[in-house]
């Protein structure tokens, strides 16, 4: 009996190169499929260019960068799930269910804590 799954690369630089190009292909997925990362990063995109002129320093800055970098990271773990549940039953299902709403509720979380970062370090800049 193997304790390693068939589908599982073994090691070594090409499973390096392997998993580089799953994860554009997941980022490429999620910008096709996914509306609310497609909202997310745009927002991302137009806050990025707005760091230098709220961060008041180098450590607010990197925060203002991991909250949305957050955002984004929880959106895909939710959008995995919902594609997981989708795929395995079209039907209503109530665990099916629950798994989607706590995943928009960790989205939710996330953009609080983001929407947080952001008013503190511009309340901080604008006193």
């Amino acid at each position: 009996m193997s304790l390693h799954a068939p589908q599982k690369s073994r090691g070594g630089i090409a499973r390096v190169f392997k998993a580089f190009r799953y994860s554009r292909q997941g980022l490429q997925q999620a910008v096709a499929h996914e509306a609310a990362f497609r909202q997310e990063l745009a927002l991302c995109a137009l806050l990025l260019v707005a760091v230098p002129f709220v961060a008041t320093s180098a450590w607010q800055a990197l925060a203002l960068v991991a909250v949305m970098l957050l955002v984004l990271v929880v959106e895909l773990i939710n959008s995995a799930v919902e594609a997981l549940a989708d795929a395995l039953s079209t039907e209503m299902h109530p665990l099916l269910g629950r798994a989607k709403d706590l995943g928009s509720a960790a989205v939710l979380l996330s953009l609080t804590l983001a929407g947080a970062t952001w008013a503190v370090a511009l309340w901080e800049r604008l006193r």
